[in-house]
């Protein structure tokens, strides 16, 4: 409990500080029912102090990532790493404000111990890259820290192949594209070719199919910048469809219609290359079949596979 006196000011203005927070949240506070001024629980921010009372503020209680009984499928698993087919809709690993229903919660307690960390966002264990919430498909965790440096150098030195699918509205112009990314310079919460402090990046793309203004499309990223095949997409004016971030909302689909289709990796301990593919999800299977598109041979759309070189 945190107790002090201060007198003749608003309430708000005396628990933020004395707590060393700001106005706003101490008001959140307030709001909350979490201020007692004496023994009695005050609600109204403006309540004006005597000068006599004892301010009584519960500590606020630090968000806890909890381990959770998620469902990932397991294309893979040894005893280095484990590689998922992650569902869209799954936060990789929590962010300010969601701590639950993150591959991070589901590999907490059945594959790494609860950890600690001032920052809840910062509990990322075994996570080497990430795919954005609601991309799906294929995705890598070390199961220690000697998989987690080899692993992360690898994706480092680009000895990793990543392949996804996306769904465009247009057809991209095929080839490489190297643009850098950066930060939108007005809405901070998106990318953009160019923007601030923008980094190097570099994708190739092959258009696989397409079905009147829309595409199938293959790309395969050479860096892992921010929603860098996204935001290289709506540069080329064939944004992905349902990405209503960088492009607009589509009844064939409920998010960005792009999937993690293979990746080939050097395994962390035998140096192997290993290649996994995860199937086209159905969300986006009855998408493209609904544009009136139709799958090239090779594309995989059932079962997973798994192969090792040799």
């Amino acid at each position: 409990m945190v107790r002090f006196r201060m007198e003749g000011v608003r309430l708000d203005q005396a628990v933020a500080e004395a707590c060393g927070v700001s106005r706003s949240r101490a008001q959140e506070w307030i709001a909350q029912g979490r201020v007692q001024v004496g023994e009695k629980v005050v609600e109204k921010p403006s309540y004006r102090l005597k000068g006599e009372e004892v301010l009584v503020v519960p500590p606020e209680e630090k968000p806890f990532v909890a381990p959770q009984d998620l469902a990932i499928p397991v294309l893979y698993e040894d005893e280095d790493l484990l590689v998922l087919n992650k569902p869209a809709g799954l936060l990789t690993h929590p962010a300010p404000g969601v701590y639950t229903g993150t591959v991070v919660n589901a590999l907490l307690g059945r594959y790494f111990p609860l950890q600690e960390a001032e920052r809840p966002e910062e509990v990322r264990p075994g996570i080497v890259h990430r795919l954005d919430k609601d991309t799906s498909g294929v995705l890598v965790v070390a199961k220690h820290g000697g998989a987690l440096e080899a692993l992360a150098r690898a994706f480092r030195d680009r000895l990793v192949m990543k392949r996804y699918l996306a769904i465009t509205e247009g057809h991209p112009k095929e080839g490489t594209l190297i643009a850098p990314i950066g930060r939108h310079p007005v809405e901070r919460h998106k990318m953009h070719v160019g923007g601030i402090a923008p980094r190097y990046a570099e994708t190739d793309f092959q258009v696989l199919a397409t079905a009147g203004p829309y595409a199938l499309v293959e790309a395969r990223p050479h860096t892992g910048r921010t929603h860098q095949i996204r935001v290289h997409l709506k540069h080329l004016k064939a944004p992905i469809l349902g990405d209503e971030l960088y492009g607009r909302k589509s009844p064939h689909i409920g998010r960005q219609a792009l999937h993690a289709y293979e990746l080939r990796i050097p395994h962390p301990r035998t140096g192997r290359i290993l290649e996994f593919w995860a199937p086209v999800p159905p969300d986006m299977a009855r998408a493209w079949e609904a544009l009136g598109g139709r799958w090239p041979e090779g594309v995989l759309r059932e079962v997973p596979s798994y192969t090792e070189a040799q």
